[in-house]
């Protein structure tokens, strides 16, 4: 890092074009962000902004409002000095008051930015850090649209568009001689990332230029659209102390370094701004030549053994899934302990007398019909029952008050503590060892609460502390089993952020058992994850129609095809129908994992009566169209010029396209039904 008397600093990569006011020609104030494109000549997105706010214990608010913007610290960095090395960008700057230091690190990743920013105490005191930033952006007022996900247990994924101007109205603030005080804001709850919110964002202008972001953490999160002096600024925040009981306690010469955040701008609308996001993601991703086969997995769980598996009840699946297509099988909760799924988390041996001829048997069972074994683990969890509950020292738990945290049943494992990170490196080692398992289905059921009060200042802490060191326990399993794939879940899709999908395989999108119900959450699920990382439930079942067997197919064909279901007792049509959607997948995998989504009918509204996503990968797309409802015709003005093949199911009657003044339209059947076409 050295100094730099310019004024300003121009940073351009591929895609990306921003101009920085380091705030010396005034004198007055810090450094800010003053342009931001797709390039030299495209539209800019920002208005000038500071790059980063913070605030400290006894720091006043410089401004009364609703929002985490404009404490005074923030207000008092001052620009020293700026480099750059590759695809980073690097700023520093310092308070004078408190003498604080923050380092900005702005990295190009694909189309997008990764923020983050280190806070480092240069005094002889000790400062407790409450809240930084781990994105601004300001844009000026106009016409936009606020994008948002709202999620919970079973309905994960369920977007909500309204105008920015009717989430902050205009109370005209020049005739009270006052500033807005207003801010729409989205907070994570608990240790649920996306229990209650998704951890992304879209400030849209039909046309462009547009912007979407993602907090990347397990931990506490806050996002907000603020109103301010002609602009709106989108901040983004990690764990805060306002929402989040985090604090930070800074000894001298000690560092804190934030959450990252991704941004990312188009010079489009909606659709352009989540297929710039997928395109950060995969640029983001830290994969392994393993993650490369995309396989198709059988689960034994959802709708079928539901956490009783047994070599009788699981031979039959192995051959049915084998049948279908499968290339792995993994063998889901209750195989452990006494069989008590929920109360023995954490004691991660078979259970006696659970499998005839021990659970290797299944395991060879599996291996001879040429699928690879895979086995399900609720890493952080220690049941009531599990001897694990008794054997760990205190340490290894998370505690408030000096008692264990305990929900329903359930005690949470604090990975920062090294006995439990060997209890599960023990774990994953041995069963690798004993069995061959290639993939972990790695679950996380119960939301903790805000964190643990063990070793930090604030419980917030304690979380944020743990969910990191839970991230590198992952990558150091995966650096020791390098050919071993593990699934990211959390009573489905609880925990759905890219501070794991960035190390994780793949990602379970729901619990939801009502196929009828899946289809939204498959449909609007690449808005949040990646397509070949979001793994949807195709669970079909001998009661089901031939047409809700297609309908049941398409949420999984759509992402990553996790199949389950008694698959032996469909019948010939129905298995022909799974076998189809199963060959057709495996046929445009590598094309989804390149893919960009987007939704003729816009995102999918929960009881919306048809539903469409549309997987473009450049000179062909994959569309799936599913009906709940009345026969309807449906118009895709965006496919214009599109010729379209129904690719699945072929058995069953085609829904025919025709043009209108040159626009496709559909005619859909009535529901529950679906079809999928390759449109070229």
């Amino acid at each position: 890092m050295h100094p730099d008397h310019d004024t300003v600093i121009e940073w351009t990569r591929p895609g990306l074009h921003l101009r920085f006011d380091t705030g010396l020609e005034a004198d007055d104030r810090p450094v800010r962000l003053v342009h931001w494109a797709t390039g030299p000549d495209a539209p800019s997105v920002a208005a000038p902004s500071p790059i980063v706010d913070f605030s400290t214990a006894g720091e006043r608010r410089a401004r009364h409002n609703q929002s985490l913007l404009l404490w005074g610290a923030g207000l008092r960095l001052r620009y020293t000095g700026h480099e750059t090395d590759g695809g980073e960008l690097r700023i520093a700057q310092r308070d004078p008051e408190l003498g604080l230091e923050v380092h900005s690190v702005f990295r190009a990743a694909g189309p997008g930015l990764q923020i983050r920013h280190t806070v480092r105490n240069a005094t002889d005191d000790a400062i407790v850090l409450l809240n930084i930033s781990s994105a601004l952006v300001a844009v000026p007022e106009g016409g936009h649209d606020l994008l948002w996900g709202e999620s919970e247990w079973l309905a994960e994924g369920r977007w909500r568009q309204r105008p920015v101007a009717e989430l902050l109205p205009d109370v005209n603030p020049g005739i009270h001689h006052r500033q807005h005080r207003g801010s729409i804001a989205f907070t994570s709850h608990g240790s649920f990332s996306s229990g209650a919110y998704l951890p992304t964002g879209v400030l849209l202008t039909e046309g462009g230029p547009s912007i979407a972001w993602q907090p990347e953490t397990s931990a506490g999160w806050h996002w907000e659209a603020t109103q301010h002096e002609g602009t709106v600024t989108v901040g983004v925040w990690g764990p805060t102390d306002l929402y989040h009981q985090f604090a930070a306690r800074l000894e001298p010469g000690a560092s804190f370094a934030t959450a990252p955040a991704g941004c990312c701008i188009t010079d489009g609308g909606r659709d352009q701004a989540f297929a710039a996001l997928a395109d950060y993601r995969r640029a983001i991703r830290e994969t392994r030549p393993v993650d490369a086969r995309l396989p198709l997995v059988y689960n034994d769980f959802m709708n079928t053994l539901m956490a009783g598996p047994s070599t009788e009840k699981e031979l039959p699946l192995i051959e049915a899934a084998a049948e279908a297509g499968a290339e792995y099988f993994c063998v889901d909760a209750g195989w452990y302990g006494t069989g008590d799924w929920w109360n023995d988390a954490g004691d991660w041996f078979e259970a006696p007398g659970r499998f005839a001829g021990g659970l290797i048997a299944v395991i060879e069972a599996i291996r001879a019909k040429g699928m690879r074994p895979g086995i399900w683990l609720e890493p952080e969890a220690v049941g009531a029952n599990a001897a694990a509950s008794r054997d760990l020292p205190e340490g290894a738990f998370f505690q408030r008050h000096g008692k264990r945290v305990f929900e329903t049943g359930h005690y949470q494992l604090d990975l920062r503590h090294p006995a439990a990170r060997a209890h599960l490196d023990e774990a994953v080692d041995r069963l690798v060892a004993e069995f061959g398992f290639e993939f972990f289905k790695l679950d996380y059921n119960v939301n903790s609460g805000v964190g643990t009060d063990v070793d930090a200042v604030a419980p917030g802490a304690g979380l944020l502390g743990h969910t990191r060191a839970f991230r590198e326990w992952l990558l150091a399993a995966q650096a020791r089993h390098p050919e071993v794939l593990f699934e990211n879940c959390a009573s489905g899709g609880m925990r759905m952020d890219y501070h794991l999908l960035s190390v994780a395989h793949l990602q379970s999108t729901s619990d939801q058992q009502d196929f009828r119900r899946y289809a939204a959450i498959a449909a609007a699920a690449p808005a949040s994850v990646l397509p070949e990382q979001a793994g949807n439930w195709a669970y079909p079942a001998a009661s089901m129609s031939l047409e809700e067997t297609a309908f049941a197919m398409t949420a999984g064909v759509m992402g990553r095809l996790y199949l389950s279901g008694f698959l032996g007792g469909l019948g010939a049509e129905r298995f022909a129908l799974v076998r189809e959607a199963v060959t057709l997948h495996k046929d445009w995998r590598q094309r989804i994992a390149r893919s960009h989504p987007s939704w003729p009918l816009g995102l999918p509204g929960w009881d919306d009566e048809v539903l469409a996503l549309q997987l473009d990968a450049g000179d062909e797309s994959l569309l799936a169209v599913w009906s709940r409802g009345e026969a309807a015709e449906v118009a895709l003005p965006g496919l214009r010029g599109r010729a379209f093949e129904q690719v699945y199911p072929t058995a069953l009657p085609e829904w025919k396209v025709r043009a209108v003044d040159g626009v496709p339209v559909l005619d859909v059947q009535a529901g529950p039904a679906a079809r999928i076409y390759a449109a070229r």
